[in-house]
Parts: structure tokens; C-alpha cells; sequence
């Protein structure tokens, strides 16, 4: 590493000019349409086009305490709204209050001015100081609730809180990770190397996302899933590299030839690893969906990212500092860490299953298809705003307006797209729609159709609502019912361009929809894919199936674990959330290539040490209990450090990351005990050596310095 400081203050330049950049070109997001597909998405697609004048609609809720509202209050209220509002910029049009049957709610509609074509604004962005007037008449009337709800509300305050979230997550996870590596290596210099790295390759990754959302807009999750793994792969492949080249020195190996080692042990096993980890999330771009391809993107990135830290600054950093990485040292946990080669219980675990591979084979697996076994069960749902957590201030007034008011609730949403000198037309259309759909007595009652036309009178909508949440029973069926029977028998023979019924539930139904058709695609890719990576790094056939057999196990454990915990409501207290029946209706993909990913880490990393017990010579269980244990130090830290990870974000607000963070949690801990530390060893010694070339099979000089 004779360019070591080079190295290193190129890795910085780039990082900090990567950040730089995405400042300079700023961050696309997706817009509503991007993350939809199916029907939903043509219907979402003809009204983001047009303009609406309620585009930009909140809903005021002026409600009594207790009892009913008194003559004249709510008027005094709304006229002072009126006068708030009317010194706002980006306020439009205050509506006609509306009262609620009982007599205790009035509902104001308030119209924002989001402008048009190239500059028209998101609600979001110009809510801000209407919500200012709201709090401040709140204030001055402590014995009702004056509060507002609508997309801009509902959307800034969901920012919020994902921003406040995404500080938390970083908040606990690097100290957290700190303090584990601490007690794996007994020195800070160790052990703060790895997390620097993991943090640079987040900030590199997240500045690089933000320059290529110009051709692929970010998801609002990606910044966290970045987060998630950059952390995860980042210290791991550190630790990796770091372990390898400190068990060298313990050896006597000389500093340099220690790091020539370790860059072609470990070195290599990092580089295998997240290439497959890549290849992995590729397989997201086979979804079909936006949302998918910003996910994809973002872990493609960071882990690529920490590859290349790893094989270039790590290496550059162990070799400015020297024997200075055991600096300054712990005492009571330096001699804790300094003290054996070999793990003692994981020795103690390995001495039966050796003894009896196909007993433990049988009973491992027995007990992986015991808790995939609610998977079969699995329903999928995509999160709403009626998901969103009780613990935010808009979700209390979300269910106070819609208890009121439940026209307010679900709705479907009926576009139609024709030329505006038909308007009238499809009107009449759209009105023989609405009567044919309360004739049926399944939507929520109205007098007269709720139909709103574009402003250039191209488009026209109408809302017919559900009583209930978006993904109940009644909804579903009543989309069902609008798309297969009300909405065709009404278009029939009209004269229009297009038509599509959209809606929340219909998003959520076309998405579930989509993503069952996709799923088997992308497992088969990157089942497909990964085999060809693991036979190219061990040129065996048998390693290769042996690792996608185990890795679909460790997924599919996942998924009845998720189903148990959130579908049947097992931990809602413990987690605190509220479930919704369901699975995340994203999860299922996104956790099939990142497990099948991050389980390569594990299975790269043991099944190279035991190939150079294997090139050792000797039995095949003596070459696989030197894999294992020898292995065991690594992979148990690395396991711990992913696994505190993941659960931190189980411990975060929204209903998808709390998911994202127990389904993962819980597939690294099953690959690194169960699969790792049972079946995986089970399998090798049942298999014996005809698992290996016969290249490896033949006694060899130690492989550490040729691997």
C-alpha cells in the first residue's frame, strides 16, 4: 500500500464531493403515480395530468369537546378562518362549512393555490403557513378542536416524521454498532474503523442517489434502506478484513504479508459477496415498478460503495496505522478478545451435529419449515394514510373527520379522460354511474355524484365512497363490483378517450397484484444468478444448490415470522403498533433479494475457510469444523451487528419499517445460528468431499496466502 494517504484522501474527496453534488442537482422524488400499476396507475396517471381545482384541498375540522357545538360558534370560527387565511399567499378559495349529522362537526374546505403545468407546487409545499393560521385559532379556543387534514397536512407531517425517524435509526445504530465492535476487538481503533466506513459508504451512497434521481426519482424509503444496509455491509466487510489480518499477526506474520493475506482471503470473500448482494437487488428491476427501481438503486449503490472501501481504504488505513489498530486498548475486554482461535460453543454445537449429520439435517430443517409454515397464509396490503400510527397529531384528526364525516373516508375514484366539448356527456355518464352505484346500497349514501372536472374540462372524476378502511372487506368488494360490473356497463358505448377506476384500494389491490405475478420472476433471476456466482467462486455444483436451498429457507422462515407477528398480532404491544391484517404488500421482494443478499456474507465467508481445510488435507469434518470455528468469531459479531441493526428499525414509527426491521432481524439470526452453525455443516458432512473439486481435495501448502 505504498499510496496509502493517497488512498485515503481520494476516498474522503469522493465522498464529500458525491454529498456535494446531489446539494448541487438536488433530489427528485417519485410522484404518486410512479410507485402504482395496473388500472390504478392509468387513473392516477390522466388526474396528476390534469389540474382540478381541489387538487390542493384541506379539510378544517371545527368540533366540539363534548356535547354539540353552540349557535353561531362555528360561524364565529369560520369567519375568523376566513380573515386568517385571507392573509395567506397560497391560500385560494375558503368553502361553505359543512355540519356533521349530530350536530358537534363542521368541516371548511380550503382550497391551496399549487399553481400549473411546469410550476405547479405539491400541496406539501405550500401547507405550511395555512397550518400556522389553523394552530393559531386552535389557540384561541381551548374548548374545541380546530385542526386540518388533507394531502399537503398529511404528507408534510409523514416527512417529518420519517426525517425524525431516520435521525433516530442513525442515532442508535452507529453507537450500538460501536459498542459490539468494541467488545469484539477490545480497541477503538478497531473497532471505529468499520463504522467510519460504514458511515462514509452512506454518505458516499446517499450523494450518488441523490445525482441519479434525475433518471431514476427516489422513494421516500430508499434513504433509510440505504442507511439500513450501508451500516450492515459496511462493518461487516470491514470486520471480515480486519479479524483476518489481525488472526495473521497473531500468527507472526509480518504486517505487510498479514495484509496480503487478508487481501486475498477476505479480500476476495468481500468482493464475492457484494457483487452477489448487487446481483441480488438487481433482481428488483424486474419488478416492473418504480418504487422497486429507486429501492434497487439505492442498495446497489451502497454496497458497491463499501466493496470498494473495503478493498481499497480499509487497506490503505490498516496500513498507515500498523500495530497502532490495537490502540488504545481496553484492558478488560483486550484480554477477553486476545485469548483463542476457536469458538467453544460453537464448538460444543458442531461435536453432535458431526456426529449425526442427517438426524440434525432432518430436524434443522423441520424446524425452518415449522416457522415458514404461516407464510401460506400471507396477505398483502399496501400501508395508507389510515395505516399511518396513531401517535401522529394528523392521524388523530384523520379519525375524528372521517368518525364525522364518512364520505370522508374511501373512496374510489372513477377518471375519465375526453375531449372537454363532450364534458357534458361524460357527466351525464358519470351521474347514471353514481345512481346505479347507490341503488346497490354498498357505497356510503349521497345525494348527488361527486364529480369534479379538470380545468381544461378534459378530464372528468367521480368519487363514489366506501364506509370503512381501505383495505376492509367491503372496499375491496366494491371496487371488485365498480370494475367488473357497475363502471363497464356505464362506459359502455360512451365516447371517450379513456376511463380507469383508481382509488387507494385499487392501488393497494393492483400493486398486491402485480407483485405476486413479479415474485416468482425475480426469485427465479436472482436464484439463477446467485448459483452461477457461488459455482464461478467454488467451481462446485453441489455448494452452489446447497446455497440457494438454505438461503430460500432462511427467507421463507421470514415470512412466517412476519405473518405471526404482524398479520396475527402477536407483538403489537411489545412493538407498539396497530396491525392491519397484513403483510406490506412490498416486503415480500424487497426481503427475498436483500436476505438472499446478506446470507452470501456468511455462506462465502465460512465455505472459504473450510475450503482451505479442505486444501489442508485430512478428513472432511476436520475441514469443516476448521471452517466453522475458525470462522465463528467473524461471523457471530458480524451477525450481532446486523441483527442490533435491523432491530433498531423494527423500533421506528411506520407499520413498513417495522416489518422491514423484524423480517430481516430475524433471517440473519436464523442464517447465522440455525443454518450456520447446523444445517449448513449437516449438509457438508453428508456430503463429504465429493462437495469440493478435486483440485481442493489434494493436500496443499497452507491456502491462506493463495486463496
Amino acid at each position: 500500500m505504498a499510496h496509502r494517504k493517497l488512498t485515503m484522501v481520494l476516498w474522503i474527496a469522493l465522498v464529500i464531493l458525491a454529498y456535494a453534488a446531489s446539494t448541487f442537482t438536488g433530489v427528485k422524488e417519485q410522484d404518486d403515480a410512479d410507485g402504482l400499476t395496473g388500472e390504478s396507475a392509468v387513473a392516477e396517471r390522466m388526474l396528476d395530468d390534469a389540474d382540478f381545482a381541489d387538487d390542493g384541498i384541506e379539510r378544517v375540522l371545527i368540533q366540539a369537546r363534548s356535547g354539540t357545538l353552540r349557535d353561531g360558534e362555528a360561524d364565529a370560527v369560520v369567519d375568523s378562518l376566513r380573515k386568517r387565511y385571507g392573509s395567506v399567499d397560497d391560500v385560494g378559495e375558503v368553502g361553505d362549512p359543512v355540519t356533521s349529522k349530530d350536530g358537534r362537526s363542521v368541516l371548511v374546505p380550503v382550497t391551496l393555490e399549487l399553481g400549473t403545468g411546469d410550476d405547479k407546487k405539491k400541496p406539501k409545499q405550500v401547507v405550511g403557513p395555512m397550518l400556522e393560521e389553523t394552530e393559531a385559532e386552535q389557540k384561541a379556543h381551548d374548548d374545541l378542536r380546530i385542526e386540518q387534514m388533507g394531502k399537503g397536512s398529511v404528507t408534510k407531517e409523514l416527512s417529518k416524521q420519517l426525517g425524525a425517524d431516520f435521525q433516530r435509526a442513525e442515532f442508535i445504530s452507529v453507537p450500538l454498532t460501536l459498542i459490539i465492535l468494541l467488545v469484539a476487538f477490545g480497541a477503538l481503533l478497531a473497532a471505529g474503523l468499520p463504522v467510519l466506513l460504514g458511515i462514509t459508504s452512506v454518505v458516499f451512497a446517499l450523494g450518488l442517489a441523490g445525482v441519479t434521481s434525475l433518471l431514476v426519482p427516489v422513494d421516500a424509503n430508499q434513504a433509510s434502506l440505504i442507511l439500513l444496509m450501508g451500516l450492515a455491509v459496511g462493518v461487516d466487510y470491514s470486520l471480515f478484513y480486519i479479524r483476518r489480518h489481525r488472526e495473521e499477526r497473531a500468527r507472526g506474520t509480518t504486517a505487510d504479508a498479514a495484509l496480503r493475506v487478508a487481501a486475498a482471503t477476505s479480500g476476495r470473500a468481500v468482493m464475492i459477496s457484494g457483487l452477489t448482494v448487487a446481483f441480488a437487488m438487481g433482481g428488483m428491476f424486474l419488478s416492473g415498478n418504480m418504487l422497486f427501481y429507486s429501492l434497487a438503486l439505492g442498495t446497489i449503490l451502497v454496497v458497491l460503495v463499501a466493496v470498494a472501501g473495503s478493498l481499497t481504504v480499509l487497506p490503505a488505513a490498516l496500513a498507515g496505522l500498523g500495530e497502532k489498530i490495537d490502540r488504545p486498548r481496553i484492558p478488560v475486554l483486550w484480554r477477553r478478545t486476545a485469548a483463542r482461535d476457536e469458538s467453544r460453543l460453537w464448538g460444543a454445537v458442531l461435536r453432535p451435529v458431526l456426529k449425526a449429520p442427517a438426524v440434525f439435517l432432518c430436524l434443522g430443517v423441520a424446524a425452518m419449515l415449522a416457522l415458514a409454515a404461516p407464510a401460506l397464509g400471507m396477505k398483502l396490503k399496501m400501508p395508507g394514510d389510515e395505516d399511518l400510527p396513531r401517535s401522529y397529531a394528523i392521524m388523530q384528526t384523520y379519525d375524528r373527520v372521517v368518525e364525522a364525516f364518512p364520505t370522508e373516508g374511501t373512496a374510489h375514484a372513477v377518471a375519465v379522460e375526453a375531449d372537454k366539448s363532450r364534458s357534458g356527456e361524460v357527466a351525464e355518464t358519470l351521474t347514471g354511474l353514481h345512481e346505479k352505484a347507490m341503488e346497490t346500497g354498498r357505497f356510503a349514501e349521497s345525494s348527488k355524484p361527486d364529480i369534479t372536472l379538470s380545468k381544461d374540462g378534459d378530464v372528468s372524476r367521480l368519487e363514489l365512497h366506501v364506509e370503512g378502511e381501505p383495505g376492509s372487506t367491503e372496499a375491496k368488494e366494491t371496487l371488485d363490483l365498480l370494475r367488473s360490473d357497475l363502471a363497464p356497463e356505464a362506459m359502455k358505448g360512451a365516447e371517450v378517450e379513456e376511463w380507469a377506476v383508481g382509488g387507494v384500494t385499487a392501488f393497494s389491490e393492483d400493486f398486491s397484484d402485480t407483485l405476486r405475478d413479479r415474485l416468482p420472476l425475480v426469485i427465479g433471476f436472482v436464484t439463477l444468478l446467485c448459483l452461477g456466482v457461488m459455482f464461478l467462486a467454488f467451481r462446485s455444483v453441489i455448494l452452489a444448490l446447497l446455497t440457494a436451498a438454505l438461503n430460500v429457507l432462511s427467507v421463507a422462515a421470514a415470512y412466517g415470522v412476519l405473518v405471526l407477528v404482524f398479520q396475527h398480532k402477536w407483538a403489537e404491544g411489545p412493538l407498539g403498533f396497530e396491525s392491519n391484517g397484513a403483510v406490506v404488500s412490498w416486503l415480500p421482494l424487497i426481503l427475498f433479494v436483500v436476505l438472499y443478499g446478506l446470507s452470501m456474507d456468511y455462506h462465502v465467508f465460512v465455505l472459504s475457510r473450510v475450503r482451505e481445510g479442505v486444501r489442508l488435507g485430512g478428513s472432511a469434518h476436520a475441514a469443516i469444523r476448521h471452517g466453522i470455528l475458525s470462522s465463528a468469531g467473524v461471523v457471530t459479531t458480524a451477525a450481532v451487528i446486523m441483527v442490533a441493526v435491523f432491530a433498531v428499525f423494527a423500533t421506528l414509527s411506520t407499520l413498513d419499517m417495522k416489518q422491514l426491521g423484524v423480517g430481516l432481524a430475524v433471517a440473519i439470526l436464523l442464517d447465522a445460528t440455525l443454518i450456520r452453525g447446523v444445517l449448513l455443516p449437516a449438509a457438508l458432512a453428508l456430503f463429504g468431499k465429493r462437495a469440493w473439486p478435486a483440485r481442493h481435495n489434494s493436500p496443499q501448502a497452507p491456502a491462506a496466502s493463495n486463496d
